[in-house]
């Protein structure tokens, strides 16, 4: 009897830190979406502007 209490109290522990894992993963997912977002949002600003412009490998600048 007092091995399966044993095993319940252990077994009670590691769900309360997984569920202490969870929820501090549950507040860092919300954060990096609400990062990605503001990135978004300021890369589609960027792009309104026209400073989107990226110059890939040799290809030269229009002002060339």
């Amino acid at each position: 009897m007092q091995h399966l209490e044993e095993q319940i109290a252990h077994l009670t522990r590691t769900v309360d830190e997984m569920s202490a894992i969870v929820a501090q993963q549950q507040s860092d997912i919300a954060i990096l979406q609400h990062r990605v977002q503001m990135l978004m949002e300021r890369e589609a600003q960027r792009d309104s502007d026209g400073g989107g412009s990226v110059v890939f490998g040799d290809e030269r600048p229009p002002h060339y």
